[in-house]
């Protein structure tokens, strides 16, 4: 299996309201995840907030459960605009805030573990990185929504496992994923990059955190 990019002749558009949005079978796409004790309440209470003002400001309800999709339809400055969030949620979670058990490799294991299970099979699982307090992640050749099914089926499966190591009970994983699609070539191999640098950008050292870079279309 190999990833396939964003392609204009087969975009699939419907309308609602004054936006529309679109799906598209076999995306690709970027995704992070975190854990729920990785950013402190205060600081979380105003970046959705801010991210709130700015897409009602663009005319999107964060509200309504399809209002990524109607992301994906605004303009590439948009899009990138709004990226700007994610970038300063991740350098939040780069501080290493919480307790960051997924430093410990038996931890990082299981996710990485649960990312692999159904590999090739259900999906095409590029590179990964499993930092202390986050994951982040290329998946390709699904459509969003099933996408994000997949993402809760992770976070469910592993958090279970990881609290049983832990001998603790209770949320695992923040509830809210984020993701974007990779539009082409250029933006997978970039994203590739990020994730092999992550690691050392937020100074880690070896064994505190797991990196997996994709092989090719064989995995």
């Amino acid at each position: 299996m190999a990833f396939t990019f964003f392609q204009p002749t087969r975009r699939v558009t419907v309308t609602q309201g004054d936006l529309p949005h679109w799906d598209q079978e076999g995306a690709t796409y970027f995704i992070t995840w975190r854990l729920a004790d990785s950013i402190p309440a205060s600081l979380w209470k105003q970046w959705m907030g801010e991210r709130r003002a700015w897409l009602l400001r663009h005319r999107i309800d964060p509200a309504r459960p399809d209002w990524k999709e109607q992301m994906d339809a605004l303009p590439e400055t948009a899009r990138q605009d709004f990226r700007r969030f994610t970038r300063s949620l991740e350098h939040v979670l780069d501080s290493g805030h919480g307790a960051c058990v997924l430093k410990q490799p038996p931890l990082a294991a299981i996710v990485a573990e649960t990312l692999h299970f159904q590999a090739g099979s259900r999906y095409v699982l590029g590179d990964y990185v499993i930092m202390p307090n986050h994951v982040h992640l290329i998946v390709g050749g699904l459509a969003r929504q099933t996408m994000l099914n997949q993402v809760r089926t992770w976070k469910r499966w592993s958090a279970t496992q990881i609290n049983q190591a832990l001998k603790q009970r209770g949320r695992l994983w923040q509830d809210e994923s984020f993701d974007h699609v990779v539009r082409h070539e250029a933006s997978f191999q970039k994203l590739r990059q990020y994730i092999a640098d992550n690691p050392k950008k937020a100074g880690l050292k070896p064994g505190e955190y797991l990196h997996h870079a994709w092989q090719g279309p064989q995995e």
